[in-house]
C-alpha cells in the first residue's frame, strides 16, 4: 500500500465509510477505489481519470486535494497529454471565429440596405400620420370656435347637477385613499415574508441567513430515484441524523431552539434541502457540500 493510499484509507475509516459506501457516494467503481489506496494505478483507464478519481475521494473524505497532489506528486501520474487536447480546441475556435467573421461580412451589405428600407418606411408613415391629424383638427377647432360666440350671449345659471359631480368626485377621491391604504398594508406583509440569503461560499462550505421566519423547520429529502447520505447537527454537539435516504424519503427537524442548522450531503444533486417549506437553492456543484444555515430570530 502507497503513502497515498494509506492517507485516503485512514481518512475513510474515520469518517466510518465503507468502500461500497464510498462508492455510493462519489460514484467511482470499487475496483477503482480499491486500487487507488493500494497505490495500483495500472488498472486505471488513463493518468487523467487516475488523477480525477484520487480527487473525487479526497473531497468525499474531507482532504484538500491540491495538498495531497502536492505533497504525493510523486506517486501520483501526471497527465502529460492533457495540453494537445487544449492546443487543438484553440486552433480549432480560432478557425471557427475566423468562419464566423467571414459570413457576418457577407450578410453586412444586406442588414445595411434593410435598415435604410425601414427607415424610409418609418419616415413615410410619420409624414402621413401627421399630415392626416392635422388636417382633422382644422375644422374640429373651426367649428368649436363658431359655438363659443354663439352661446356667449347666453348665460344661464349653474346647475345643479354640478353639485352632484363634485361629490361624485370627493366619494372617488376617499375610495382610491382607502384602495392606496389597502395596497400599503399588503406590502408592508409581503416585506414581512421570510427572505433566505447566501452569504458566502468557502470550499465545499456554503453559509445561508433565514430572516422573518416565524418558525425554523428544516426538511432534508432525496429526490424520486436519487440517494443521498446526510448528516444533519445543530453545527454543534448535537446531532439530529446520520443516515441515508432514497427514493423521495424526506426528515424534518425543529430547530426552533437553535441559532444554527449543519447538513452534510454526501450527493448534492440527490439530495433537495427545504426551509419552512421553500426550497433551498444549492449554490455549489460540487458532490459532497456542507449546508450552514444561520436563523436571525431578532429580525
Amino acid at each position: 500500500m502507497s503513502d497515498l493510499g494509506n492517507r485516503l484509507r485512514m481518512a475513510r475509516e474515520e469518517k466510518s465509510l465503507t468502500l461500497d459506501e464510498l462508492q455510493a457516494i462519489t460514484r467511482i467503481q470499487k475496483r477503482y477505489l480499491s486500487a487507488i489506496e493500494e497505490g495500483n494505478f495500472k488498472v486505471m483507464p488513463g493518468k487523467f481519470y487516475t488523477r480525477a478519481f484520487i480527487k473525487q475521494y479526497a473531497e468525499a473524505v474531507d482532504l484538500e486535494p491540491e495538498v495531497l497532489f502536492d505533497e504525493y506528486k510523486n506517486e501520483i501520474p501526471v497527465a502529460y497529454d492533457d495540453n494537445v487536447p487544449e492546443n487543438l480546441t484553440r486552433v480549432q475556435s480560432r478557425d471557427s471565429v475566423s468562419r464566423k467573421t467571414s459570413k457576418i461580412m457577407e450578410f453586412f451589405p444586406k442588414i445595411l440596405m434593410a435598415i435604410f428600407f425601414i427607415a424610409i418606411v418609418v419616415l413615410i408613415w410619420y409624414l402621413v400620420t401627421n399630415f392626416l391629424i392635422s388636417n382633422d383638427k382644422d375644422p374640429v377647432d373651426n367649428q368649436n370656435a363658431g359655438v363659443n360666440i354663439t352661446e356667449s350671449d347666453d348665460v344661464s345659471p349653474p346647475d345643479s347637477s354640478e353639485d352632484d359631480d363634485e361629490g361624485d368626485q370627493s366619494g372617488s377621491d376617499e375610495q382610491d385613499d382607502s384602495e392606496d391604504t389597502d395596497k400599503q398594508s399588503e406590502e408592508s406583509e409581503e416585506e414581512e415574508e421570510q427572505k433566505i440569503t447566501m452569504e458566502g461560499v468557502s470550499g465545499s462550505t456554503t453559509t445561508y441567513e433565514v430572516t422573518n421566519a416565524d418558525k425554523y423547520e428544516v426538511m432534508v429529502k432525496a429526490t424520486d430515484s436519487g440517494e443521498a447520505w446526510i448528516e444533519v447537527t445543530n453545527n454543534g454537539e448535537k446531532q439530529f441524523a446520520s443516515k441515508k435516504i432514497a427514493n423521495g424519503e424526506s426528515e424534518t427537524y425543529d430547530f426552533s431552539d437553535e441559532s444554527e442548522a449543519y447538513i452534510r450531503t454526501g450527493r448534492a444533486a440527490e439530495t433537495e434541502i427545504y426551509i419552512n417549506d421553500e426550497k433551498l437553492e444549492l449554490e455549489s456543484d460540487a458532490t459532497v457540500q456542507n449546508i450552514v444555515i444561520k436563523f436571525n430570530k431578532e429580525s
